[in-house]
């Protein structure tokens, strides 16, 4: 692909303002991808009795984005190639505006409607992201992608913290702590802006093997290795942030120390997604990250599954390691199997819709074997064997090669 390979070899110190333009559009995007979604948990028991809706609805509200996320991801790199990157991302931070704000209303119809909208608009951003970091810091992704990864992070961690004390200490409600995060996305929406003149620079003409190969992605090994992959990282965050808090009062923990527990596990995972992308960009085969990232995994659940609540704390930072390092793996695959954007978006997209259809089945399958069980032993079965399954698929991600029909 002729213009990206120019791409690659421009100094970005030539465009220096419209590259910082463009970086801090990118955080701030990256900052409204995931704050939407965290900002509930806490809070999901004054929703509930506000509204008086069952616990399964309640619950319900954190499964219905990563439908979302399923159904829509793929279809985003073909709206893309026909607006472009800029416009669609823009189009979506506005989309995940109105979806916040109707989240807030007030209703249960306007919060599943809300919700629903919020998971479409993040879809476009979860999949676009990697492939125009690809596109637009060609020699800089590791970089680019770890900022983007501690941007999310932050952002969701920030969330989750805060959304509690605005319900107990404001007079704002739920609906005022849903609501504040559309102050965030406008202000994307802002800052994005300048970015609309840019709409024909990542549409380059390809020629017809480029135009025809991401179709072999879904025939792909690697591909569906790469998609695993994600849906198994994102099985384990879910099943984990939605449980693990429990599991640990049911041990015997107070509450407000198993909260204190997820929140060290989160805090943990931050450095790891901006190191990890750097490292992984600079080596050829991440096989040997993958071996760590796994090994943390499976210390860190099999420590929670023995039950000893003396070494909790040592858990919890080995799992947030591991989530924090698989993610950022995640992310860095897409560009890094892939020798174009528009591969890159085409698989981002496959990753992403299956993966988080996967995702979606563990916290719903997690509470069913508890309930059916009555213990968490069995439940906690899934998060060792999600973490060998995770090694497996990312041993095969992690070589050094490319997506095309034959791998």
């Amino acid at each position: 692909m002729k213009l990206e390979g120019n791409q690659s070899k421009l100094p970005i110190h030539r465009f220096e303002n419209k590259t910082w333009l463009l970086i801090i559009g990118i955080i701030f995007i990256a900052s409204t991808l995931r704050s939407p979604l965290t900002s509930v948990g806490p809070i999901i028991g004054p929703i509930r009795d506000s509204l008086e809706i069952s616990n399964v609805l309640a619950g319900f509200l954190t499964t219905i984005p990563l439908l979302a996320f399923a159904f829509i991801s793929p279809f985003v790199p073909k709206l893309s190639k026909r607006f472009g990157m800029e416009l669609t991302l823009f189009v979506a931070l506005c989309l995940l505006t109105v979806g916040i704000v109707i989240r807030s209303a007030g209703s249960i119809l306007f919060l599943v409607v809300g919700t629903f909208l919020i998971g479409v608009a993040i879809a476009f951003g979860n999949v676009l992201l990697p492939a125009l970091l690809k596109f637009s810091f060609p020699l800089h992704i590791g970089v680019m992608t770890g900022i983007y990864s501690v941007a999310m992070n932050i952002s969701a961690t920030t969330a989750s913290g805060i959304s509690a004390p605005i319900v107990v200490n404001t007079d704002f409600g739920w609906q005022g702590a849903l609501g504040v995060w559309a102050a965030l996305s406008m202000l994307a929406v802002i800052l994005w802006l300048p970015q609309l003149k840019n709409k024909r620079s990542v549409q380059p003409k390809l020629d017809k093997t480029s135009a025809e190969k991401p179709n072999f992605l879904w025939r792909s090994p690697l591909a569906w290795a790469v998609t695993f992959f994600m849906g198994l990282q994102s099985l384990l965050f879910y099943c984990t942030s939605a449980w693990l808090p429990e599991m640990l009062v049911s041990d015997g923990m107070t509450v407000e120390k198993a909260g204190w527990m997820l929140s060290l596990l989160q805090v943990a995972q931050l450095p790891m997604t901006f190191i990890i992308p750097i490292l992984a960009g600079r080596m050829k085969d991440q096989r040997m990250l993958v071996i760590g990232t796994s090994a943390l995994y499976l210390i860190g659940y099999g420590g929670v599954y023995a039950g000893d609540l003396s070494f909790i704390p040592l858990w919890m930072i080995s799992i947030g390691i591991a989530g924090g390092a698989s993610f950022g793996l995640a992310m860095m695959f897409f560009t890094l199997r892939t020798e174009t954007h528009t591969e890159a978006a085409e698989l981002s997209g496959m990753a992403q819709s299956s993966g988080y259809m996967l995702a979606a089945t563990g916290p719903v399958l997690f509470g069913l074997l508890h309930d059916v069980t009555t213990s968490w032993k069995i439940p906690m079965l899934i998060l060792l064997v999600g973490s060998l399954l995770f090694f497996i698929c990312g041993i095969k991600a992690g070589r050094d090669e490319k997506v095309t029909p034959l791998n």
